[in-house]
């Protein structure tokens, strides 16, 4: 069978971090779309859809936002599975119908997150597991028809509707970005240090964990793809 052909929408205004990230983790042929510079796909002749973090919120009015929302919401349609990550688990939300919001305040670091629902794309990982987070905005509400996946104090980290899914956490980070993202925030010296001082070996092995949302996406499209190819419809099993 040949490899699976994803649409990398890469929505970093700095992307070259985010490029080596996702690339290394995803089982695919990545082609990748500078969202921020307006490059975004002409087709939906794709087998899957990801889309990256960003340092934009999905309600800014930032030229190329609307552009994107729109391009992907054509790629639901035609009903390619996606996967979002942090700015885009947000913006899948928004564009499903869901709502995004300033929580107020900034969740950066390790830190735990919890299954709350029932849904292959967590198969491997722990009820309970470790993730890298950085994010002030958050998914309010889910999207009409959608289930909670994962959450934490914070805030929802993942949900699905169908064959979309987003996490709010990391999982393509390294320590190297994580530390380079931290470093890039205004935080306050004792937050500044904490968040530092946890990103170290023990904490990435216990995220790498996480990695297996990858694995577990693409196996869900290549079932898709065989679904679809075969003449099926309907939803592939959670």
């Amino acid at each position: 069978m040949s490899r699976l052909r994803i649409a990398f929408v890469n929505a970093a205004h700095d992307g070259a971090d985010t490029r080596r990230n996702f690339r290394r983790e995803l089982d695919a042929d990545l082609v990748e779309f500078d969202a921020t510079g307006g490059d975004l796909p002409e087709t939906t002749d794709f087998d899957g859809v990801v889309v990256s973090g960003s340092r934009s919120s999905v309600y800014w009015d930032e030229e190329w936002i609307a552009p994107t929302k729109a391009w992907v919401r054509e790629a639901i349609d035609a009903g390619l599975p996606c996967l979002g990550v942090c700015w885009g688990h947000q913006l899948l939300a928004d564009v499903l119908g869901g709502e995004v919001a300033d929580m107020g305040e900034y969740e950066i670091g390790y830190r735990e997150v919890e299954q709350t629902g029932d849904a292959r794309l967590f198969d491997g990982i722990d009820d309970r597991f470790t993730v890298f987070t950085t994010h002030s905005d958050a998914v309010t509400e889910l999207p009409p028809g959608a289930e909670e996946i994962a959450a934490n104090d914070y805030s929802n980290h993942g949900f699905r509707k169908d064959r979309v899914f987003g996490v709010q956490f990391h999982p393509e980070y390294d320590t190297e970005t994580a530390e380079s993202v931290t470093k890039g925030k205004d935080l306050a010296d004792d937050r500044m240090d904490e968040v530092l001082s946890g990103i170290n070996e023990e904490n990435y092995r216990a995220a790498c964990e996480a990695k297996l949302v990858f694995e577990n996406f693409c196996d869900f499209v290549r079932e898709v793809r065989e679904r679809d190819s075969e003449g099926g419809s309907g939803t592939v099993s959670a």
